[in-house]
């Protein structure tokens, strides 16, 4: 593939082939693309992955939701319905270190191209299989999406205000996760490979992600029976540790220990708050959480955000403003880091990859593919381009 040299990132030299679509699976090996593995994305001919008409927004026709989930890959249409396209597809994964599907639970097997199936015929293969509820239990063949997860797991029990519905969280957290997990499982199963030569089957779903951010809560849950309360941008086990309103706008405070809630109370002139014995430790404060947040909303009001937000910097409270996206994304430190990389070939800004290696961030490679924009040459055992 024409572009950046990735050949001293740490997946060079690894071959990935892809049945993905929407967000979880493609953003799975989309990861392993920005650590060098070479992807070759498989999608129907008819419309191909359905996150391409995800929009609006669209860039150069394409949703932008499709564009970011898929650079740096290359793109085959295959009628999956024909017997001939199916064996030279699995001639072709026999020659693949990876395979990664999200297609819908059941497809694969019933094409014969299941992770059982595949890795006994090619020992070495390690077969990342994601799905919405999981690879056992009485709900393993149900489909699912992101706000359904959401719902079943409990996360809108958990978000929101306390006198309100329960929300769902704005981004694709289970999507996004379950990619992250699988990419994770498929480098862990590549280290096992070293030492082994096997490859093996790696499972993960929307539901155990969604468990897993959970875990903090459950745990809880599991210690007391009771459940969490929505406590809006505060937390149910930390005082003080939420957004509070000033005169312009809002301004988060995180003064998540006994020291730092002494030098916030200090700095707001609530130098009685300070000295409360009833206030001194967290527990206490979560306790009287009623009492204390009120005095500080009132305190806060009387201000504006950058005032607080000066004040609250010099003393060494942590804190923040809320930012909109454009705000986050224009930001001095978001910009210094170099996180928001253009797509060679598109010119799309997106979110590259959120680790670097010896100081140095992964380049992003290429625009998405074209539907079927490399089919040929895959046909040919060739990933080159």
């Amino acid at each position: 593939m024409n572009g950046p040299d990735i050949s001293k990132l740490p997946l060079a030299g690894i071959k990935v082939i892809e049945f993905g679509q929407n967000v979880a699976g493609p953003y799975a090996s989309s990861i392993l693309s920005m650590l060098g593995a070479e992807v070759v994305k498989i999608e129907r001919p008819e419309g191909g992955d359905d996150a391409r008409g995800w929009g609006p927004p669209f860039w150069d026709g394409t949703a932008a939701t499709f564009e970011c989930m898929n650079h740096g890959k290359q793109g085959a249409a295959v009628d999956l319905k024909d017997p001939g396209s199916i064996a030279w597809l699995r001639e072709y994964i026999g020659s693949c270190d990876v395979l990664v599907q999200n297609l819908r639970p059941g497809v694969m097997e019933e094409l014969g191209l299941g992770g059982e199936e595949l890795c006994k015929a090619f020992p070495r293969l390690i077969y990342c299989s994601l799905s919405a509820f999981g690879h056992k239990g009485p709900m393993k063949l149900r489909p699912g999406y992101e706000p359904i997860l959401q719902a079943f797991s409990g996360i809108f029990s958990v978000n929101g205000s306390a006198d309100g519905p329960g929300v769902r969280v704005g981004m694709q957290v289970l999507d996004l996760g379950t990619g992250i997990w699988g990419a994770l499982g498929c480098v862990a199963a590549l280290y096992r490979r070293q030492v082994t030569a096997l490859g093996g089957v790696v499972d993960g779903s929307l539901l155990e992600t969604a468990l897993g951010w959970l875990q903090i809560m459950v745990a809880g849950f599991s210690a007391n029976g009771v459940q969490p309360e929505r406590h809006a941008s505060g937390n149910s086990r930390v005082v003080v540790f939420q957004a509070f309103d000033t005169s312009d706008g809002q301004v988060l405070v995180a003064a998540a220990n006994d020291r730092l809630w002494v030098k916030f109370a200090k700095l707001l002139g609530l130098f009685a708050l300070a000295a409360e014995p009833r206030y001194a430790t967290n527990a206490q404060r979560v306790e009287l959480k009623a009492e204390i947040i009120p005095q500080l909303e009132a305190m806060l009001r009387q201000q504006s955000t950058d005032h607080w937000i000066e004040v609250l910097e010099a003393g060494g409270v942590p804190c923040s403003p809320i930012n909109d996206i454009g705000q986050a994304v224009a930001h001095p430190q978001t910009q210094a880091m170099g996180i928001l990389q253009a797509v060679p070939g598109s010119g799309l800004e997106v979110v590259g990859l959120p680790i670097s290696f010896d100081g140095e961030r992964p380049p992003l490679r290429s625009r998405a593919p074209a539907l079927g924009q490399h089919t040929s040459l895959m046909r040919g055992v060739d990933t080159s381009a």
